[in-house]
């Protein structure tokens, strides 16, 4: 199969629509053979009440592109993926702008992918450092 990097991106996007990804105005903007990259807007709509983007919001960026990521290595067609565990450290706070979360494989297994995934803000200072367990499943057969 052909990397195209381009339609990868357009699909990505096009998930989005009518989803969690798209009230967080989440859009995807690179992709590679190990990684998936997309970005956030930080302003009001996703503070915490102190002012600042809140944790939530950066777990829901990195589900989102790990997610996204590990269907990259699946037929979807055949499989489904559900995300079974996520951690995050957030480092740093961050108050508007825009934050761009990058996953990139560590382990992929036949069931299992295992992602990092780093956000981070437009001068490359990490706001947040996530882990991600995807579980690939057969889709049922209806």
């Amino acid at each position: 199969m052909v990397f195209d990097k381009n339609k990868i991106i357009s699909t990505c996007n096009s998930f989005s629509k009518n989803t969690l990804m798209e009230t967080l105005e989440i859009e995807f903007i690179d992709a590679g053979e190990d990684f998936l990259t997309a970005t956030m807007p930080v302003n009001p709509r996703i503070h915490q009440p102190m002012g600042l983007l809140h944790g939530g919001a950066s777990v829901a960026l990195a589900e989102s592109v790990g997610s996204a990521a590990s269907m990259l290595f699946v037929n979807m067609m055949e499989n489904e993926i559900r995300g079974i565990e996520i951690s995050a450290n957030h480092l740093k706070a961050k108050k508007e702008g825009i934050v761009t979360a990058t996953a990139r494989i560590v382990h992929k297994g036949r069931t299992i992918h295992l992602w990092e995934i780093k956000i981070t803000d437009e001068d490359n200072n990490l706001i947040s450092l996530c882990k991600l367990t995807n579980m690939v499943l057969p889709k049922k057969k209806i």
